[in-house]
């Protein structure tokens, strides 16, 4: 029995690659270096996967909040107590007499 046989070669283009480089703090990076190392990826990889998880899924894939030490309304009573500091409208205690005062 004859057989016939295509043989279909499959070649796939290298696809073009580019360098993306990025700021980080020095600590930060070390740590996140090491958790990738942890779980078997190089940081290349694991920024890799989240670029391709967001153009996937058109999102962010986890929630962006802002700490809201740093919101406007905290911002400007920062900004009132560092003005009253400066013009000597501040009273010192020491932790003892916080403490003190906390069981009036």
């Amino acid at each position: 029995m004859l057989h016939n046989m295509n043989i279909i070669k499959v070649t796939k283009e290298r696809e073009s690659m580019t360098t993306v480089s990025v700021r980080m703090d020095e600590n930060l990076k070390r740590d996140f270096d090491e958790i990738c190392n942890e779980l078997g990826l190089s940081m290349t990889t694991a920024i890799t996967m989240l670029a391709k998880k967001m153009t996937r899924e058109k999102r962010i894939p986890f929630e962006v909040s802002m700490d809201p030490f740093y919101s406007a309304s905290n911002m400007a009573a920062l900004n009132d107590s560092i003005e009253e500091m400066r013009q000597g409208k501040t009273v010192t205690r020491t932790l003892e007499e916080l403490e003190a005062m906390e069981h009036e």
